[in-house]
């Protein structure tokens, strides 16, 4: 098993900097430059804060050579990958944040991202698991043709449109509001109780979570209710049932272990979903975390920012394979490495 998870690293890694190149060089291919839209206005006239077009093409042709933009796309690349390697340098914000290390930009939005997409992750395996089996075992009834319909019902819903419906019904300002509109400033009343903060700082999180949440918990139990159907077919579960085995130990013990590897072959996408988090989720609701963060960088051409998220994001996908591989072997013990 060592072998093969030695020889999966390192292929991971070899994927890692393809994926990286084809970024960077993406980036550079695109339209516009982020020296003149941060500098300058829009035309490529000067902005108003700089005396004169010496100034400007100063500034410019400093953070052009900073950047590496004045070199081809590939030198480029591997100026920028000799700072990460070396240093593990990332560079430095050129718009959003101008002059201060990504890392540390990234990792000040990252916490609030993490704790919004660890409770949807949980609420979605929570409650998804135990309906997928519940629709598999009592197939066909009416409450599972009932359940199918409002699961498919959430899935087609758009997030972008969910969080601005939910936003315009229950956040301040709306019909029935509820909820806070904007995520900052939550709980600073002076003279409020620690209880009072607290239920006020978890109210913010009720939408943004259900957004994140609604597509994936239905998505997954779906996913769960199809693997046991096949499970339950199978003779070994016959053979269980002719045994007269108690109904749970034949579900749980059986036949839920083997359904359980396309519900770990689905783990792999959720770690960069941690990280990415849910642009539009957190657009609308005004959350300062990484998908507000990735959008700001990617309108303004930031490009070692958009390097370092790009980085951040292809390692947790990569990690999250790996680690799915690791998991069937705790799930179907038959599953063996060595022949691999």
């Amino acid at each position: 098993m060592l072998q093969y998870l030695f020889k999966r690293i390192l292929l991971a890694l070899l994927t890692l900097l393809v994926i990286l190149f084809v970024s960077y060089l993406l980036i550079r291919l695109a339209p516009g430059d982020p020296t003149r839209s941060s500098f300058l206005g829009e035309g490529g006239e000067a902005s108003s804060n700089l005396s004169g077009d010496k100034a400007a093409f100063t500034v410019n042709k400093s953070l052009r050579e900073k950047l590496h933009l004045d070199k081809n796309p590939i030198l480029g690349f591997l100026y920028w990958m000799k700072g990460v390697i070396l240093k593990f340098d990332f560079g430095e914000s050129a718009t959003v944040d101008r002059g201060r290390p990504v890392v540390k930009v990234i990792m000040e939005r990252l916490p609030i991202t993490l704790k919004l997409n660890i409770i949807a992750t949980l609420l979605i395996y929570f409650f998804a698991i135990p309906i997928g089996i519940h629709s598999a075992v009592f197939s066909d009834t009416k409450m599972d043709k009932i359940l199918t319909f409002f699961l498919f019902l959430l899935y087609s819903l758009p997030g972008f449109w969910t969080a601005l419906i939910l936003q315009a019904l229950f956040c301040d300002g709306g019909y029935f509001p509820v909820f806070p509109l904007k995520w900052q400033n939550i709980g600073t009343e002076w003279g409020k109780s620690i209880f009072l903060i607290i239920f006020d700082d978890l109210l913010r999180y009720v939408l943004p979570v259900f957004c994140l949440s609604y597509a994936g918990f239905a998505g997954l139990s779906r996913f769960a209710r199809s693997s046991m159907l096949e499970v339950i077919k199978k003779d070994y579960i016959k053979t269980a049932r002719a045994k007269g085995l108690p109904e749970r130990i034949v579900i749980f013990k059986h036949a839920f272990r083997n359904a359980l590897i396309t519900m770990i072959t689905l783990f792999a996408g959720l770690l960069p979903g941690l990280v990415a988090g849910s642009i539009f989720v957190e657009y609308v609701f005004n959350i300062p975390g990484m998908g507000y963060l990735s959008m700001m960088a990617l309108s303004s051409r930031d490009i070692p920012l958009v390097m370092a998220i790009f980085a951040f994001g292809s390692f947790l996908t990569l990690a999250g394979i790996i680690i799915s591989d690791i998991l069937y072997v705790f799930a179907d013990p038959r599953i063996n490495f060595e022949q691999r």
